[in-house]
């Protein structure tokens, strides 16, 4: 490995993917494509309507997705990915597969461990 700790950019990243609910949200969108609130509130029921608010304006700001507001009543809003947020869809495929590994080591290792 090339990167030179002192100039590391992990840190900058990880600022905009970190949070519960970032990673499922970006994946939901890249597998689903553009979404109205409402469907990614109901796909994933655990997070408060305040927070998936704070999470999507969050990816906003940092032009991850875009936010289209269609001028009717009752407000139509939808989410999708932007060009430059796909560029996220091979960390967080190495990142779920990371995880999906580190999952199974955690399991065989409490295995072992209970014998």
């Amino acid at each position: 490995m090339t990167i030179e700790p002192e100039l590391c950019r992990v840190e900058d990243a990880l600022g905009i993917l970190v949070g519960k609910w970032k990673p499922i949200i970006l994946l939901l969108l890249l597998k689903n494509g553009t979404q109205r609130f409402s469907e990614l509130k109901r796909k994933v029921p655990e997070i408060t309507q305040k927070m998936l608010t704070k999470q999507l304006r969050e990816l906003e700001d940092e032009d991850i997705i875009e936010r289209v507001v269609y001028p009717q009543v009752p407000p139509k809003v939808e989410y999708s990915i932007t060009e430059y947020g796909k560029s996220l869809e091979p960390i967080l495929a190495a990142m779920h597969e990371w995880g999906t590994k580190h999952t199974l080591h955690k399991q065989q290792k409490l295995e072992q461990e209970s014998m």
